[in-house]
């Protein structure tokens, strides 16, 4: 299935893509796409729906972040080797783990606000794994059953709060909008091969990003066994896999207000997003 969740932010309906493409209304059957809706039982209930018997949502909404209620949003750092070197920094030889704010998070084509004072705000496509089981000190042979579905993330990133103010990666990861996700959950029997997925993004219509899974450190199944060691990962957790290179940092070029990103994963659906700049209201 393809999960999302569309409407005007706060007041989104839970929703499904029919395999033409369009939005069915999933509000008459369940309440939300929540946490309560990702386990294996629960997943299973909703693919025994037959869409067509769904309403057709009429339009184009504004799609949402494609699960309510994450409680923990989990970034990977330099998990691309090619990613790593242009960053001038080695491999890790084991998965860097920081964290995004949740007050983040925001839909797949929401604008990017840059925040006062940045000089270095910076994209990253990424794949995004969200949890459907509850994980505490998971074995990496069975890691996989834990998780609920994947999706697009750009992990915006302002580098100068990132790196030149002090230690903390979390301080350049998380302002408002630096979280947009989706706009699809996609449960896991739609992907053949999560090690074998292309992630590319454009800035103004020029390609920046190219990649493939298959070339991650560590692959998902490493990542969510490994995080389950040193934290519980509750239902609805999303954990950002990290990025392949061609960052605007290694170019040398950051986000301006104008700007035009289109991103995404084939298979897990596209975004789009315009620059802005912050305007107190």
């Amino acid at each position: 299935m393809r999960l999302l969740r569309y409407g005007r932010p706060g007041k989104e309906k839970p929703g499904l893509l029919d395999e033409e493409g369009r939005i069915r209304d999933l509000s008459s059957v369940i309440p939300d796409i929540d946490p309560s809706q990702l386990s294996p039982k629960a997943l299973r209930a909703l693919a025994k729906i037959d869409p067509d018997s769904l309403p057709k949502v009429r339009g184009t909404p504004r799609i949402g972040v494609p699960v309510n209620g994450i409680r923990k949003f989990i970034g990977i750092g330099l998990n691309y080797a090619d990613h790593a070197a242009e960053s001038n920094l080695p491999v890790p030889t084991e998965p860097i783990i920081f964290m995004k704010a949740i007050s983040c998070l925001s839909g797949p084509d929401d604008p990017i606000i840059l925040p006062p004072g940045s000089k270095k705000t910076d994209w990253e496509v990424e794949l995004g794994v969200v949890i459907g089981t509850r994980a505490q000190y998971v074995s990496e042979a069975d890691a996989l059953k834990y998780v609920a579905g994947y999706c697009v993330v750009n992990d915006i990133s302002e580098r100068n709060f990132q790196l030149e103010r002090g230690s903390q990666w979390d301080k350049g990861k998380g302002c408002d909008t630096f979280g947009p996700v989706g706009p699809w959950l996609v449960t896991p029997d739609l992907i053949y091969d999560e090690q074998d997925l292309d992630l590319y993004l454009d800035l103004n219509g020029k390609r920046m990003q190219t990649g493939n899974t298959r070339t991650m450190v560590f692959t998902v199944a490493q990542l969510v066994s490994y995080v389950s060691q040193f934290m519980t990962l509750e239902p609805g957790d999303l954990i950002a896999t990290g990025t392949p290179p061609g960052v605007g940092m290694a170019r040398k070029r950051y986000l301006k207000p104008g700007d035009q990103l289109r991103l995404g994963i084939p298979g897990l659906g596209e975004q789009q997003q315009e620059v802005v700049a912050y305007k107190r209201t």
